[in-house]
């Protein structure tokens, strides 16, 4: 089985309500779905997420996608190897290693996932086989005033999650307020979490943790800057609470660091840091040799990350059993199947070949005419720059290289004035020539 083309699409799927944290507020995930394509008919898919810049992110896929075309999907860890090494350097020692995984790890996804159709199996089992039937995911409460946040988490507390995540680094006394209202709100069985994302420094981050570990804390994660393993290890050895590692787990030292100094008592990752499952895995690995437990991490992305992420989470003995969970924030979802609804504030294991999902292509139609229209309402072009993206590659079935065969790239097929052609609105993937005049609503 041999790859014949990587086509990649930008998307965007909006929140339900805007996301407050401390970096400001998110209205929805953008990500680039990946399509993996074989000779054999089999398709895999992952997403990238879309950060820093969707052009960029797709540039880079395309580069990627030399080093895989006729090759085979079972030749992963080397075609990233080689993909990586080419485009950004020894990501261990390269804080290009952040883009390197985000830019790669759709790739690395869809790649497993046709791996997993061709052998006929789940993900799961070609990593080694699963040592749990679920995975256990927190309460992510959503709002923007304390009394807000403290409601959504009086309901998520009550739908069976053991843990309640907080985004805090907003403002110390709004911060005390928020964990305070909370607290009082979930009763005092529930485990609670705190999460300023970088945003204290070590004198704040020391005073806001005296501070609110009356309200029973379990863990703050990354209280500080993620630049010195160090300072956080200082910061550890004088909290009344235990430290999480997150944006600091990226490359495979920086794990190693974390666990050796040690500067956490649990570690953060998400397959769009490390760069995918198989890196994943090898945090992991890391961490268990410490006797220190991972979380999943999510970031603004949909159900197809939520999939992957519970492949590793399967094979994981150290796991944690908080695990960040971001579908309930979509709007709607472009996975079709299975349900990625929590249930007790849990996922079952997924037994289906490959990463084992379904797509809805009427949703994935109406996020990538989000995302071309842009939240301004205009088309999204990246001129000045030498790139101009056409719209996403399902649509007109143009490869990574931006044009479909014999196509004359100064002439798309596109419509006037650079407006997206109008899809098909099958539920199938559109074919090379489709030109449809619906779109149905996903929801």
């Amino acid at each position: 089985m041999k790859i014949t083309e990587v086509l990649t699409t930008p998307l965007w799927v909006p929140y339900k309500q805007p996301f407050h944290w401390s970096l400001g507020v998110t209205h929805g995930a953008e990500v680039i779905l990946v399509e993996v394509h074989t000779d054999e008919g089999i398709v895999g898919y992952g997403e990238s997420i879309a950060a820093p810049s969707a052009d960029a992110v797709r540039a880079h896929l395309s580069l990627a996608a030399d080093f895989c075309v006729g090759r085979s999907p079972f030749e992963n860890a080397r075609l990233i190897g080689e993909a990586c090494n080419a485009l950004f350097g020894r990501e261990e020692s390269s804080k290009a290693s952040t883009l390197a995984g985000k830019s790669l790890a759709g790739l690395e996804m869809a790649l497993w996932d046709a791996m997993g159709k061709a052998a006929g199996c789940t993900v799961h089992a070609l990593l080694g086989g699963a040592v749990r039937d679920e995975v256990r995911y927190f309460g992510f409460p959503q709002g923007d005033s304390a009394g807000e946040i403290a409601s959504e988490a009086a309901r998520l507390a009550a739908s069976g999650h053991e843990v309640i995540f907080l985004e805090v680094g907003r403002g110390d006394d709004l911060d005390a307020e928020v964990v305070a209202r909370v607290r009082a709100a979930i009763g005092p069985d529930k485990r609670l979490r705190l999460d300023p994302n970088g945003r204290w420094h070590s004198v704040q981050a020391t005073r806001m943790m005296r501070r609110l570990s009356q309200f029973d804390i379990e863990v703050v994660e990354q209280p500080i800057d993620a630049e010195s393993v160090e300072a956080l290890a200082r910061v550890r050895a004088t909290s009344p609470v235990s430290i999480a590692a997150d944006q600091g787990v990226i490359a495979l030292g920086e794990a190693f660091d974390l666990c050796r100094l040690p500067a956490a008592d649990l570690l953060v990752v998400g397959l769009h840091e490390t760069g995918g499952l198989l890196r994943f895995c090898k945090v992991a690995h890391i961490a268990e040799a410490a006797n220190i437990d991972v979380c999943i991490h999510g970031l603004h992305e949909t159900g197809i990350t939520t999939v992957a992420a519970s492949h590793v989470a399967a094979v994981t003995p150290n796991l944690d059993d908080g695990n960040q969970y971001m579908n309930n924030f979509l709007a709607w979802d472009i996975v079709g199947q299975p349900n990625l609804e929590l249930q007790g504030g849990m996922l079952p294991v997924l037994n289906r070949p490959g990463l084992g999902f379904e797509l809805n292509w009427d949703a994935i139609r109406e996020a990538a005419e989000a995302w071309w229209k842009g939240a301004d309402g205009g088309d999204r072009l990246a001129g000045g720059h030498g790139i101009t993206f056409r719209p996403a590659t399902w649509i007109d079935r143009r490869g990574v290289n931006g044009k479909a065969e014999g196509e004359d790239p100064a002439d798309p097929d596109a419509g006037d004035d650079g407006d997206p052609p109008e899809e098909s609105a099958s539920n199938d993937p559109p074919r090379s020539g489709d030109q449809g005049t619906g779109m149905s609503s996903p929801r």
